[in-house]
């Protein structure tokens, strides 16, 4: 549970809203209360979400079929309401712990109670089916633990049958590691899906572990569709029948009414360790909770301030003294007279400190030097300001880019309570077990050069990160095809040296279909030396386009000159680490108009960040480097979030703030609409090799 904040509603139809229990991609959960005192967990829809018609009447449709859905097993719908401009669908409130909070404390359940289980989900899951609906996303933290056996909960991306696994944003609706083949590969989806996912997370209940082991996303994927899960573990008994939900093809899985006769009598195993004692505790402090104040508005008034803000106080006496993070001078102003000042604004202000997580010295060093670069050169500008309601310092730790050292560094960070918020590690792939020591304190984490994440950062609530992972730069490369330059017919070269990495970016770009381009995918294995066998399938295809999937820049080159020696005169692309100074020297000639997707600006090409370009080469004696400008833009966005909050503990604020801020910087608009990744509008930039170099077109959608 957490607490409201001011942007929070107090009232949601026939419900008062108490505390937040989550939030996701869609919308927002909160423990609501209604009149007559019944407590319901009330889903409010992101408004972007419902403004678009086809996604309002989709969820009024599955609203009254979920609505429909009876059984012991399934969390009953209480209420709904689809015609407001942010519809919502409150259940039934469930005080126990989650699957995977259960699992993740206390480790495996004992086999008679994880047969009982597979058995109470699979009746769920068959009432869900047969009311038409598919679940698409059945893992541990959608399971939760009554006395009397599990609940299957959130409803709220559920599909009719026949809906694919992509939304309009082309993204896989579902959690890695749960989902089914074909909901990875973006394929036609039926009952089976959810099927496959009880398959795991039996699997998880039973072991501990995922049956697809952890790791990136876009890795868990690949394991899921091309390699066989690891079952190790799993009791002999439930075995055979965990095998079968977990086949590959749709067509070899039971169906749910089946899992649930092959488990019937399993009702007397459900025993779980703990459980009664966790429920009389979340149920007592979920009745305790009084019903918020709605917030108060105070008036500026007083001497002269720098702004004119209205200052959103706690409302309640116990925010009495505290110094808010709104408002600039004002809201100093309204504290000391809180406190029985004079009214006239303090000589001091608070100080804060955002801390720097990066490779400063190790393999890494490029990258870290260019964020702190950056970072300080905002820092200063926001100390400038004449309205800033705060100071800002920054607070630098080195991790040498090694793994151990890293999660001291995130220990020492988070037990700093005097900052605000953590910028990186600045390492190519954000390690999920630093996010959880950051996630652990609340301290919001802004990651701001990671190609990647291990960790769970779709469910996380203090972790952000400011570019697409790379695996969605594809979208910059369709769109140019598509808009720019159109072709008949474009080849995609899939260099298999980092199979995994290449599968998912060749898998994306299959998923969206390119008006009148036909795409045709060669594969190279990683032992191959050269690419000529690939580059003359180009040309014989008469491709007027060759996109270059890996991450080898060495092999990018080599690719790139064996299509100039085979005579190919269309355009190559790629993205992200292709792009180097030396692929630029090593392709030489045949580097000439290539153009690549990458989640990064050139400062020097943009006029916003013109001054921001004349001061680093100012203090530094060069021009920004890589990611430097996005770092400056991180700063700002922690300060605009600490200026914009209310909360009366400022690290609080900002991490709930943080994600809701619409934020202008010097190299892009950052919001976080649908996910913690800025919007694929503004975070994927194309750019182009002329003369040698590679010169800066701009953000994709407008070129």
């Amino acid at each position: 549970m957490h607490p409201l904040t001011s942007d929070d509603p107090r009232t949601i139809g026939e419900y008062r809203t108490l505390v937040r229990l989550g939030a996701g991609g869609m919308g927002v959960v909160y423990l609501g209360r209604s009149s007559g005192g019944t407590l319901a967990a009330v889903k409010v829809i992101r408004s972007e979400h419902a403004a678009d018609p086809g996604f309002r009447a989709r969820f009024r449709r599955e609203a009254e079929a979920a609505a429909r859905i009876t059984g012991p097993w399934v969390v009953p719908v209480t209420g709904a309401d689809t015609g407001v401009p942010e519809p919502w669908l409150a259940t039934a409130f469930v005080p126990g712990p989650s699957l995977g909070e259960v699992v993740e404390e206390q480790g495996m359940l004992p086999a008679p109670t994880v047969r009982a289980l597979g058995s109470r989900l699979a009746e769920a899951l068959t009432a869900v089916h047969d009311a038409g609906l598919l679940h698409r996303d059945v893992k541990p933290g959608n399971v939760l633990l009554a006395l009397d056996g599990p609940r299957l909960i959130d409803f709220g991306i559920a599909r009719h049958e026949g809906a694919t696994a992509l939304t309009a944003t082309d993204s896989v609706i579902g959690t890695p590691g749960y989902l089914a083949p074909e909901q990875a590969s973006a394929g036609p989806l039926g009952p089976e899906c959810d099927v496959f996912s009880l398959g795991c997370v039996l699997v998880y209940a039973a072991t501990g572990r995922r049956p697809f082991g952890q790791g990136p996303p876009a890795v868990v994927l690949f394991r899921t569709v091309h390699e066989e899960p690891d079952l190790a573990g799993v009791p002999a008994a439930l075995l055979p029948l965990i095998t079968a939900c977990l086949a590959k093809d749709p067509a070899d899985r039971p169906g749910a009414r089946a899992v649930a006769r092959e488990l019937a009598g399993s009702g007397e195993g459900w025993e779980v360790p703990g459980l009664a004692a966790a429920v009389a505790a979340r149920s007592a402090a979920a009745l305790a909770l009084p019903d918020p104040e709605p917030p108060t508005v105070v008036q500026d008034s007083g001497p002269p301030r720098p702004t004119r803000r209205r200052v959103l106080t706690a409302g309640a006496a116990g925010a009495a003294g505290a110094v808010l993070l709104a408002g600039g001078g004002t809201a100093a102003w309204v504290a000391a007279a809180r406190r029985g000042g004079t009214g006239t604004a303090p000589r001091t202000l608070p100080a804060y400190r955002i801390a720097l997580h990066a490779d400063l010295t190790g393999p890494g060093k490029a990258v870290g030097v260019a964020h702190e670069r950056g970072a300080r050169l905002a820092i200063d500008d926001h100390n400038a300001r004449t309205d800033k309601a705060f100071t800002l310092t920054l607070r630098t730790e080195d991790d040498a880019g090694d793994a151990e050292r890293a999660l001291d560094v995130a220990d020492r960070i988070a037990a700093d309570p005097s900052v605000l918020a953590v910028i990186g590690p600045t390492a190519e792939v954000a390690d999920g077990s630093v996010v959880s020591r950051y996630e652990d304190r609340g301290l919001a984490q802004v990651v701001v050069a990671a190609r990647s994440t291990t960790a769970e950062w779709a469910d996380a609530k203090s972790f952000c990160v400011l570019r697409p992972f790379d695996a969605s730069l594809s979208i910059g490369l369709t769109h140019y095809l598509s808009h720019v330059e159109p072709v008949e017919h474009a080849f995609l070269i899939e260099d298999r040296a980092e199979a995994q990495y290449s599968w998912a970016i060749t898998n994306a770009m299959r998923d969206v279909a390119i008006d009148g381009t036909t795409l045709t995918v060669h594969s190279v294995e990683a032992t191959a030396r050269d690419f000529a066998p690939a580059a003359g399938a180009a040309v014989a295809a008469r491709a007027g386009a060759v996109i270059y999937v890996g991450s080898s820049v060495a092999r990018g080159a080599r690719c790139a000159k064996d299509l100039a020696a085979a005579g190919f005169t269309g355009t190559g692309l790629s993205i992200g680490p292709v792009l180097a100074p030396a692929f630029l020297r090593e392709a030489g000639k045949a580097a000439e108009g290539w153009v690549f997707a990458e989640a990064y600006t050139d400062p020097s090409a943009l006029s916003s960040a013109k001054a921001f370009t004349a001061a680093h080469r100012e203090r530094f004696g060069s021009p920004p480097a890589t990611w430097a400008a996005e770092a400056y833009d991180a700063v700002g966005l922690i300060a605009q979030a600490g200026r914009t909050t209310s909360a009366t503990a400022p690290r609080e604020g900002v991490a709930a703030r943080i994600l809701r801020t619409d934020y202008q910087g010097i190299t892009r608009r950052l919001s976080f609409y649908r996910t913690r990744q800025v919007l694929y509008a503004t975070g994927i930039f194309l750019y182009r090799v002329d003369k040698g170099r590679a010169r800066f077109l701009g953000p994709y959608a407008s070129v």
